[in-house]
């Protein structure tokens, strides 16, 4: 017999069932490296599409740069008009520092009658200009001499004030730099809070990491991040700003693959000019050289250990220590950084001692330049965008050089608000709200300097210079008034003209009747007192003796370029116009008839310094520039006796100025444009709402153009007389030619040919009388 076995049935079964496991986990084997195979391959294939992906994007990585806009250069030389202070608020715009001695660029010294200067040099278009310490020895308001290290100089120009930008549309804004722009410290500082193992670790730093959480601990509070510069780097160009394990699993291999293709040099270049320092409104602040800007208002070279110290610890949460809005963290962060450098030997107990101790010096928004014209920046991009697209604009880095100039601008701003704020507390909630424009450009070239958008001169919104199209007024007198001088044997400026009633039917039935402002006739007048006096019906009947359709003619030659329709009401300003097109006007008349394109852009040059476009003065004859000549007289005549004579009250009679005042109907708006020898400027003031206001062209508008010619101190305005204009001696009272400086007589221009045959000596008989009779009974109401 067979012998039984002496296991127990349990322990058979459990035999069998290990076996069975064995068994089964034996067939998943092959099932499980099938999946690790494909994993191995998917992860490898996804490695090598991370690699390609990563090096396709950080070669082809291209920064949207939006288009610089700069502002005149500020040229210096000998004989110049340049007050003192005007020489330290264009240093103050640029971001200079102001030291007992200057010893590096970006750093000046200004006394009363001496200033020196390190400049920082800047490549222009038509050549470098060296950074170089110059000095300035000033006589009153005006260099006396200008010196550099190599003796006297002839002309020597400052880098011009970045004034904006044109920004993409993500409103990111950066300025490149290279690394070996950037301050050492900067670098070290960098590094030293946010991956001190930076040049060590190949794109991961377990150290690091390991160092940021000691660290934390020790301090209770999250001081260092575990983090490297080149995962941040990639948390920036490759992946988004969400916190998940995702996330942070993709930036340790994408990191590596960085490091294993691109050196510690060229990563560390593209960190410093990507990484976000802040937010300006709705513009992002990218890049160390930007973020030196926008909060120190200087070159990123010219800043000290401590702002240095700050830009770093920004790195962390620029809003959270935003220097402006939270002092205190920002100081706290700082000291931090700088306890950091010197425990690294980066700086020593001295220097951590020193810039513990100097404020944060962080400018106020108000006091950067960039961004502070909005109204000019406008003008500026409606240009541009004549000639290039929009998204060239805002990528492509180009360098966009303007006519602005910055002192000009200021003052133009403060002449606006200061007689605003006169007016409010003359009137009170009569002129509440009460808006304003103002445009100022060269009297003969067309080059705009400054453009006021509104009593606030930093709002970016609706710019009136540009937009506010309102009626006229009266400043469309000029065009009447240069129709029938245009005409010497008809019309001269001693002609009488009619300044009584007149009523005419209009095509729909309706009458227009216009008045004097005064609300009187004054008779028979002479037409240089017509026009210098602004009399509404002298005006009328000689633009209906014209014909309305003469006087659109001329309004168009002059540069009006918006559609006018001939009614007879044109002829006393119901012509709507922006300030910016009333300037075009106007500059016609100041430039002795010859149309010179107002300009606001010189030139424009790629990222890298090369001329793509240049705007030259262009200038196109519109009208004789003797019949102008006599134009310019009566203009001339309004400021010294007629509407806007409050001028002289203001100024010396040595200083010659033209000008025409402005009111439309109910006091909508008042107008007030005029030009001295260099300047020319318009300026109106009105309500948006078109609601009445308590001003006249010479109580609102002329006050603001007042204030800033007393600002600007322009040159006399000295026109020079065509061979084919002569001067003649004429009795006021009677029209006629008479003796050198005869009681009532005045020395009036005329076209050669047309001055009056007759001649009566220094008498004064009962002519005036007799003038009237020839007019009314079939005179043509040419020269008497």
């Amino acid at each position: 017999m067979p012998k039984k076995s002496s296991a127990s049935p349990s322990r058979r079964t459990s035999k069998k069932g290990a076996a069975a496991t064995r068994s089964r986990s034996f067939r998943w084997w092959p099932l499980l490296l099938k999946l690790g195979l494909v994993v191995l391959v998917l992860g490898g294939g996804a490695l090598v599409y991370m690699d390609a992906t990563i090096r396709s994007q950080f070669e082809g990585k291209r920064w949207a740069l939006p288009a610089k806009v700069y502002a005149r250069p500020l040229e210096l030389y000998a004989g110049q008009r340049l007050p003192v202070a005007d020489l330290k608020e264009e240093l103050r715009q640029l971001g200079y520092r102001f030291v007992s001695y200057p010893k590096r660029a970006g750093e000046a010294s200004v006394a009363d009658q001496r200033a020196l200067l390190f400049s920082r040099g800047f490549l222009y278009a038509d050549g470098p200009e060296p950074a170089r310490l110059l000095e300035l020895r000033f006589d009153g308001d005006r260099i006396a001499h200008l010196s550099g290290s190599e003796g006297a100089l002839p002309l020597a120009r400052l880098e011009p004030v970045l004034v904006g930008g044109i920004y993409p549309a993500d409103n990111e804004d950066r300025e490149l730099v290279r690394l070996q722009q950037v301050p050492p410290t900067l670098v070290q500082a960098l590094v030293t809070v946010e991956d001190r193992d930076f040049y060590q670790h190949f794109g991961i730093s377990p150290k690091g990491i390991a160092r940021a959480m000691i660290s934390n601990l020790r301090a209770r509070a999250v001081v260092q991040g575990g983090s490297t510069l080149t995962q941040q780097l990639v948390k920036n160009y490759f992946l988004t700003s969400e916190r998940s394990l995702w996330r942070k699993l993709m930036e340790a291999p994408m990191a590596m693959l960085l490091e294993l293709h691109y050196s510690k040099d060229e990563i560390l270049e593209s960190y410093l000019n990507e990484v976000y320092l802040g937010q300006s409104g709705s513009r992002a602040i990218h890049g160390f050289s930007l973020a030196s800007q926008y909060y120190f208002g200087r070159p990123l070279a010219d800043l000290s250990l401590e702002q240095q110290a700050l830009l770093a610890g920004l790195v962390k949460g620029p809003s959270y220590y935003d220097p402006r809005r939270h002092p205190e963290r920002a100081t706290e962060r700082r000291n931090l950084v700088l306890s950091l450098m010197r425990d690294q030997g980066h700086i020593s107990d001295a220097d951590l001692l020193r810039a513990r101790q100097r404020p944060l010096g962080v400018v106020e928004r108000s006091q950067l330049s960039k961004g502070a014209f909005p109204a000019y920046l406008d003008l500026v991009k409606r240009q541009l965008r004549q000639d290039y697209r929009e998204q060239d604009l805002a990528s492509e880095g180009l360098q966009v050089f303007t006519n602005l100039d910055p002192l000009v601008q200021r003052k133009a701003e403060q002449s606006v608000q200061r007689v605003i704020k006169r007016l409010d507390g003359r009137f009170g909630s009569r002129v509440e709200g009460l808006q304003a424009a103002l445009v100022v450009g060269n009297s003969q070239t067309g080059d705009v300097v400054a453009v006021v958008g509104g009593r606030d001169p930093r709002y970016q919104g609706f710019n009136r210079a540009l937009d506010a199209v309102r009626p006229i007024g009266s400043l469309v007198k000029p065009a009447v008034y240069l129709t029938a001088l245009e005409e010497p044997q008809r019309f001269t400026l001693s002609s009488w003209i009619d300044d009584n009633a007149v009523t005419l039917q209009n095509p729909d039935g309706s009458y227009w009747t216009p008045s004097n402002f005064d609300h009187s006739e004054h008779g028979v007048v002479p037409l240089h007192q017509a026009l210098s006096r602004s009399y509404n019906l002298a005006t009328a009947q000689l633009g209906l003796r014209l014909g309305v359709d003469k006087v659109v003619h001329t309004l168009e030659r002059l540069g009006v370029r918006r559609p006018v329709s001939p009614y007879p009401a044109v002829l006393l300003g119901a012509v709507n116009l922006s300030p910016l097109e009333v300037t075009q006007v106007y500059q016609t008349i100041a430039a002795n008839g010859f149309e010179t394109p107002l300009r606001a852009i010189r030139s424009v040059l790629t990222a890298d310094g090369e001329l793509l476009s240049s705007y030259p003065f262009e200038l196109q004859q519109q009208f004789e520039p003797a019949v102008m000549h006599l134009l310019q007289y009566a203009l001339q005549e309004t400021v010294r006796e007629g509407t806007a004579r409050q001028l002289y009250q203001r100024f010396p009679d040595s200083l010659n100025m033209a000008g025409k005042t402005g009111t439309t109907n109910d006091q909508r708006d008042s107008w007030f444009a005029g030009f001295t020898g260099d300047y020319l400027a318009v300026a109106w003031l009105g309500q948006d709402d078109n609601r009445p206001t308590p001003l006249t062209g010479s109580s609102g508008a002329l006050q603001v153009w007042s204030e800033l010619m007393a600002e600007l101190r322009p040159q006399s305005y000295r026109p020079m007389a065509p061979e084919s204009v002569n001067y003649v001696w004429i009795d006021d009272a009677t029209g006629e030619r008479t003796g050198d400086f005869c009681e009532g007589a005045r020395l009036l221009p005329y076209v050669a040919g047309s001055e009056p045959a007759g001649y009566r000596g220094c008498g004064v008989g009962i002519q005036r009388t007799l003038n009237w009779f020839n007019h009314l009974f079939g005179g043509e109401g040419g020269s008497r």
